[in-house]
């Protein structure tokens, strides 16, 4: 099997000088303090502990020193043949390339990515493709609310490295991450396009693309423009695949496209 790494960040807000509360366009001078990483949580699929990092318990004045936590998150990722996030693709893994430049640090080896927020767009028409909604309707692990520190306090106290507010930022983290993985594996024979697990095994034996099972059952037959392949399903995940050798001859090709 491939490394298969479950991925969520939460970052500290930029600071900033402003007149107004609402519409407001901020320059870059108006910037007191940049944005930055306050934690990340991250799981491999399938393994039951979840790693958590953040920048809390050195003071006041070093929690948006995030060199470390870059650091954490670069050798997670460069252990990592694909990534699993929320979102990721416009914010996750956006952010975490941001910061892991910012240092000086290059990048991590190349990985392929499931976004389970593009995937529910793609595939899907639901009331909402935002984790709480999702997680509360596919999976007995839904988002947390962080009660003790409602909306932005949590973050406002964090800033203040109050111990209690990170101890609730740690278990919202980690909730996130196991909500996240359970959604994908709710998506995932679902999604088209997504990384061929097959190939990791060497090809020893036919397995789902999806979820690398065994359980593989013929059924029917894919037709494409240039001819017809056999087509399974996964009696695993339940996703559907075609096999990689044409049932259809050259000499039959020939003629269907003369």
């Amino acid at each position: 099997m491939p490394e298969i790494l479950v991925l969520d960040v939460e970052t500290l807000p930029i600071e900033a000088y402003v007149w107004k509360i609402w519409d407001e366009n901020i320059g870059l001078e108006q910037i007191q303090t940049e944005w930055s990483i306050a934690a990340f949580g991250a799981k491999w699929l399938g393994q039951k502990d979840v790693i958590y990092a953040d920048t809390g318990g050195r003071g006041k004045r070093k929690v948006r020193d995030d060199k470390a936590l870059c650091r954490q998150m670069w050798a997670l990722l460069d252990d990592a043949d694909i990534v699993i996030t929320q979102n990721g693709t416009s914010f996750d893994i956006k952010k975490i390339n941001a910061r892991m430049a910012m240092h000086g640090l290059l990048p991590y080896s190349p990985i392929r990515h499931v976004d389970t927020y593009r995937a529910a767009k793609k595939h899907f028409g639901f009331t909402s493709n935002r984790l709480a909604w999702m997680s509360a309707h596919f999976t007995d692990t839904p988002k947390s609310e962080h009660k003790r520190f409602p909306g932005f306090e949590l973050w406002k106290e964090c800033l203040k490295d109050n111990p209690a507010a990170w101890a609730e930022m740690k278990a919202y983290n980690i909730r996130d991450v196991v909500a996240t993985e359970n959604v994908y594996l709710k998506f995932r024979p679902w999604i088209s396009g997504h990384p061929n697990l097959s190939i990791y095994n060497g090809g020893e034996a036919p397995t789902c693309p999806k979820c690398d099972s065994p359980l593989m059952q013929a059924r029917g037959r894919s037709v494409t423009q240039a001819g017809t392949y056999h087509r399974y399903q996964c009696q695993n995940c339940g996703g559907w695949s075609r096999g990689r050798q044409m049932t259809t001859g050259p000499k039959e090709r020939k003629e269907k496209l003369a």
